[in-house]
């Protein structure tokens, strides 16, 4: 993406000559001769339109389209599938907007065979113009922004930067104590407050405007500098990054809390914010969707005789719902059919053979895997993916952190149903396995490598109920 008002001529010039040239192709009498020779569109009266009505037609839709398409017409960094999602969902709101205008008697309204052709075409057209406009990876660092809360780290990453550093952005006042050279110091000794100035770099405002110092100081770069980099606004630091398309860096010897993309020489290593390919991600998506669906359609039948079973073997309700964490350290609430005894939920990881908490019919659901059916919605949702890192429960994910230092390297994927480290019956009982198995996950994941996990599991499914059975 170029500078803010180059952006904005190319965004607004390109979205109105796109419509108008898309209008004045679905007006083409061969255009439309050829859409009403369809059966499912063939009863469209033919009315194409020509010199000052056409001209009309197309600068009305033209304008509809541009005013719809408002929020990509302002310089914001976005990734490449945000881009192009927002673009599509814009163009379909123009199209509801201009069939209502075609409800009325107005010389300007489009016909109906136009606006279905003009409007197929500007979805196809209009993501790929602005995928096309938008910001570009630079090779080097760009405009870097330092984010962080320790005085000592901005000093330090300031005197070894050689990219230009347009300012640093800083939480609010902390009120806890930091050790610094194995000494604790009182709160705010060491760590910005939103006040504290340096001579050579301005404060460009606090964590909660993030978003917006991205957006105006045209960043490319965030460079992050956190004296624990475990806390909450170390990760929140990270979504809007990756909510952003803004390359993020960490000081190497904060490099075990993150997913590293490559090798650095420096002491600024490259966090690796999306270790999915684009296209890979749109297939998982679509994977996940038609597994999810499917997987509900055929399980149905099932609901209400699981609901009655668990009533009947013990109090409580039927589903029991839990906070767990996404990716980013962001939470969802997921919900299950209930396999234990009301109330009796214990942070501590617990194979399920020792754990006396279980109902009857629990063990069953949990042995067949019908426990999960309800986490489906999770995944049409899009909380949820079939494949990756187990999502676990908030109150666990501490206790796990404590045992396993890189824990929150399983952060940078959506969490999934099932994953690599259940299909090695790796659990949360063996904290340093299942890490070992997700973070592999990670690396090698792929539309066929979940294909391939799921089918395992799936057979793994098959073989515990032929088990059971005997």
């Amino acid at each position: 993406m170029t500078g803010g008002w180059r952006y904005r001529i190319a965004s607004v010039t390109g979205a109105f000559t796109l419509a108008v040239v898309a209008v004045v192709v679905a007006s083409h009498p061969l255009v439309q001769s050829g859409i009403v020779s369809l059966p499912v569109f063939s009863r469209l009266p033919l009315d194409p339109a020509s010199g000052w009505e056409l001209a009309t037609e197309a600068v009305v839709a033209a304008s509809v389209v541009t005013v719809s398409l408002w929020p990509l017409l302002k310089p914001r960094p976005r990734r490449i599938l945000d881009t192009a999602s927002i673009a599509a969902q814009r163009t379909l709101l123009a199209t509801v907007t201009l069939a209502a205008i075609g409800y009325f008697d107005y010389t300007y309204r489009l016909p109906r065979a136009t606006l279905i052709v003009s409007m197929t075409l500007l979805v196809c057209v209009l993501p790929a113009w602005f995928v096309a406009i938008r910001r570009r990876q630079r090779e080097d660092d760009g405009r870097v922004l330092i984010v962080g809360d320790h005085v000592e780290t901005i000093e330090d990453i300031l005197e070894s930067y050689n990219s230009s550093v347009v300012g640093y952005a800083s939480p609010p006042e902390t009120s806890r104590e930091l050790t610094l050279n194995s000494e604790t110091v009182p709160p705010t000794a060491g760590v910005t407050d939103g006040g504290t100035r340096f001579e050579t770099l301005p404060q460009l405002g606090g964590l909660s405007q993030l978003r917006e110092i991205l957006v105006t100081h045209d960043i490319d770069t965030v460079v992050l500098a956190f004296a624990e980099p475990d806390r909450t606004e170390f990760f929140g630091a990270l979504d809007t990054c990756y909510e952003h398309g803004v390359a993020a860096k960490v000081h190497r010897d904060h490099a075990d809390v993150v997913l590293t993309s490559g090798t650095a020489d420096g002491e600024l290593v490259d966090i690796d914010l999306e270790p999915w390919d684009w296209l890979d991600h749109v297939t998982k998506r679509i994977f996940d969707v038609t597994f999810a669906g499917t997987a509900l359609l055929v399980l149905s039948p099932l609901l209400l005789v699981i609901a009655v079973a668990i009533k009947l073997d013990s109090p409580g309700p039927v589903l029991y719902r839990q906070r767990r964490t996404a990716a980013f350290g962001d939470t969802f609430t997921v919900a299950k059919f209930r396999s234990m005894v009301p109330d009796s939920e214990d942070a501590a990881p617990v194979d399920d053979d020792e754990n006396d908490r279980i109902t009857r019919v629990g063990r069953i659901l949990r042995r067949t895997h019908l426990d999960e059916i309800p986490q489906l919605l999770a995944i049409l949702r899009g909380e949820m993916s079939v494949v990756g890192p187990r999502a676990v429960w908030i109150e666990e994910e501490t206790l796990l952190e404590d045992e396993t230092t890189a824990w929150r390297r399983r952060w940078f994927v959506k969490p999934g149903l099932t994953g690599l480290a259940q299909v090695n019956q790796a659990s949360s009982t063996n904290p340093e396995t299942k890490l070992r198995y997700d973070i592999e996950y990670i690396r090698r994941q792929s539309f066929w490598f979940d294909v391939k996990i799921v089918i395992r599991q799936l057979w793994m499914v098959g073989e515990d109920l032929v088990g059971h059975d005997r």
